[in-house]
């Protein structure tokens, strides 16, 4: 029941269940901790998953390789890399999916020369590499723009006879257009062997956003609709695109073309684990019980903000209304919610720890590194893509993103 709630994604439900299970006096084991493990770490609890690492200690539970496995995964992908990497370092015994698991955390952390090391450490102790591994490692070249060493590592991927999949394929191309790149990655993709899925056709797409490509976005987003004509983000990315340029009878086509199919959007959704428990915000949704506290947090982050003259990042709101009605939609995205009731529950230097489901926007990136300065706390934000660690006003991710 426990692996249950984990897998759909009811992280609470696992928890109160883990809890029930020990006030019965049933004692849990490796399976169980590896569940509870799990689903921490897809939902970024990590006061919760401390708790489980200090249970083992305290119980003497045998670590065992998945076990260890496990924890590596949940530090990372709760935001505390350097625990992984201690936990890491302390495994006697280390297969392919431990060393895949550190280097995918460290490059999902922005720690590119790290992770690139951890590979070469893995080649000298004779562990061959798997499919994962080499997508932590195109990943790591992806997030800092090294187009050159991440072609090389995709030669040595075909060398140990790794036959590339799909998830291969978009990690060269996400490579390419993050280094904006866009007509080679195009090539790239024309010249695939297998057809390109609709990851890799919307990595283009947000690619010939950012550099005003039109035309090849508009190819882009046509195969998306033809693969995924009832997901919503791809009319969404296909307005974006359009509203970015300013044309909004274009942006209007195809949000109608959305309306009549009835196609709703995803709404943006941020979590924050306070005190053992995982508090859901998405945008524009006041049903918090403490609705009323975050909003004066809100207004006077705003205020703070606006002190120091930043100028909100408009273009990404896509409605054609006036600029105040786009910065009040701004302010009102769910990890803003979520770190205003994150510095509204907790005192520094308590760190801030937010998991979004959709890649966050260049206004609350900004907003975001001027409150790590200005209230002085630390901010680590999950997003789709990536961490972020904000810190006295500057994010790990050194804004390449």
């Amino acid at each position: 029941m426990i692996s249950g709630y984990s897998k759909v994604g009811m992280v609470n439900e696992a928890f109160g269940l883990f809890r029930e299970m020990q006030n019965a006096g049933v004692v849990p084991d490796e399976v169980t901790l590896v569940s509870v493990i799990s689903a921490c770490a897809a939902s970024g609890a990590l006061g919760v998953g401390r708790w489980v690492h200090a249970y083992i200690d305290k119980h003497l539970i045998d670590t065992d390789l998945e076990l260890s496995t496990a924890l590596v995964n949940m530090y990372a992908k709760c935001g505390c890399i350097e625990k992984a990497i201690e936990v890491f370092d302390a495994m006697l015994v280390k297969d392919t999916k431990a060393w895949s698991s550190m280097i995918v955390g460290m490059a999902i952390h922005g720690l590119e020369e790290e992770a690139l090391y951890a590979f070469s450490r893995m080649e000298e102790d004779k562990v061959k590499p798997n499919h994962v591994t080499f997508v932590g490692v195109l990943l790591a070249c992806a997030h800092s723009g090294r187009v050159l060493v991440g072609q090389k590592y995709w030669s040595n991927m075909l060398e140990f006879g790794i036959e590339p999949s799909m998830e291969h394929y978009g990690c060269m191309v996400d490579l390419l257009c993050r280094a904006n790149h866009v007509e080679e990655a195009c090539t790239f993709v024309e010249t695939m062997p297998i057809f390109p899925n609709a990851v890799i056709w919307r990595t283009l797409l947000v690619a010939c956003k950012k550099n005003r490509n039109v035309d090849k976005g508009e190819i882009a987003g046509t195969r998306l609709l033809e693969l995924e004509p009832d997901n919503a983000e791809n009319y969404i990315l296909l307005s974006s695109l359009y509203a970015s340029s300013s044309q909004w009878e274009k942006m209007s086509c195809v949000r109608k073309q959305m309306k009549d199919k009835g196609i709703k959007a995803v709404p943006g959704c941020s979590s924050i684990e306070i005190f053992g428990f995982v508090h859901e915000f998405g945008m524009g949704d006041w049903s918090h019980p403490e609705a009323k506290e975050i909003r004066e947090v809100l207004r006077d982050i705003s205020e703070t903000v606006c002190g120091v003259r930043h100028k909100p990042w408009t273009s990404d709101v896509l409605h054609n209304v006036g600029d105040e009605e786009k910065e009040s939609a701004l302010c009102e995205h769910s990890e803003r919610l979520a770190i205003a009731y994150g510095l509204l529950k907790t005192k520094a230097p308590a760190v801030i720890r937010v998991v979004k489901n959709l890649r966050v926007c260049v206004d609350c990136h900004e907003v975001t590194k001027i409150i790590s300065k200005l209230y002085e706390r630390e901010i680590i934000v999950r997003d789709r893509v990536r961490f972020h660690k904000f810190v006295d006003g500057s994010c790990s991710c050194k804004d390449f993103w």
